[in-house]
């Protein structure tokens, strides 16, 4: 296993004046352990940094104090999140003979064949599990095969895990590490269904509010005849010709063409 280096000093800035050495490149840190007297110290940010992405919380740190060279774990790393930034750290001093706890993630590899066949998702309930090992011993990961899960809700819990040599897995034996999930699930569905019946209600409240703000359709009624007294004709009598009076002929009639005289 790959051990790592890194050298620290002594820390005399204690409390909130801490955020003094980050402005000059330094992650304040502790050194803390089983029977070990706590030591603040302070660290080159970007050295930490380096090293951390490649140890984590598993790689054995040889941390160089006075001298004096101190075999260490990486433990409660404090970040700004919003920054993007260190903090804090503390290096936890381990005995090379004496086991220890620590969590571990756990990495998903292969293709189950319930999603090449496209029968289900599969879906990673657990990220890490707790182990106990001798310091030299810690895996950086653990790994799963998943090939295996060839049908919906098929499972693999903390129990099937096959550890590596020296390890303990402490996290419950029955806890699901991975399954094969719905490719929709019924909790979805619902919430679909309950969504489109709601924006279908909407449509229809939306077409009633704009047909009631619609202006009423006006009819038009056809004058109503009246007679020369200006009285309403009946309408039995709409459409009639009107009879003629003397001397002019009634309309809708033609005058009869006069013979010329001999």
């Amino acid at each position: 296993m790959k051990r790592y280096k890194l050298a620290v000093e002594k820390r005399k800035i204690l409390g909130k004046k801490v955020h003094k050495l980050r402005k000059e490149g330094f992650l304040p840190a502790n050194i803390y352990g089983k029977g070990v007297k706590s030591l603040s110290v302070q660290v080159p940010y970007k050295e930490f940094e380096k090293v951390y992405k490649e140890a984590g919380v598993t790689g054995i740190i040889d941390v160089e104090v006075d001298g004096a060279v101190r075999p260490a774990l990486i433990h409660n790393v404090q970040q700004d999140y919003y920054k993007h930034t260190l903090l804090h750290a503390d290096f936890f001093q381990v005995n090379l003979k004496e086991k220890v706890k620590t969590m571990v993630k756990v990495v998903a590899i292969g293709e189950p064949k319930a999603v090449s066949e496209k029968l289900g998702l599969l879906m990673q309930t657990l990220s890490e599990v707790e182990i106990e090992a001798l310091p030299t011993d810690l895996p950086e990961k653990i790994e799963v095969n998943v090939e295996p899960l060839a049908v919906l809700d098929a499972q693999i819990t903390v129990g099937e895990i096959k550890a590596p040599l020296g390890v303990t897995i402490l996290t419950d034996a029955s806890q699901v590490v991975a399954k094969i999930g719905e490719l929709i699930s019924k909790e979805a569905a619902a919430q679909a269904a309950a969504e489109a019946a709601a924006a279908e209600a909407a449509k229809v409240a939306s077409d009633a509010t704009k047909a009631a703000a619609a202006p009423a359709e006006t009819v038009t009624e056809a004058p109503v005849p009246t007679t020369e007294g200006g009285a309403a004709k009946p309408a039995a009598e709409a459409g009639k010709p009107i009879p003629a009076t003397k001397g002019t002929p009634a309309t809708g009639t033609t005058k009869p063409e006069e013979k010329p005289q001999k």
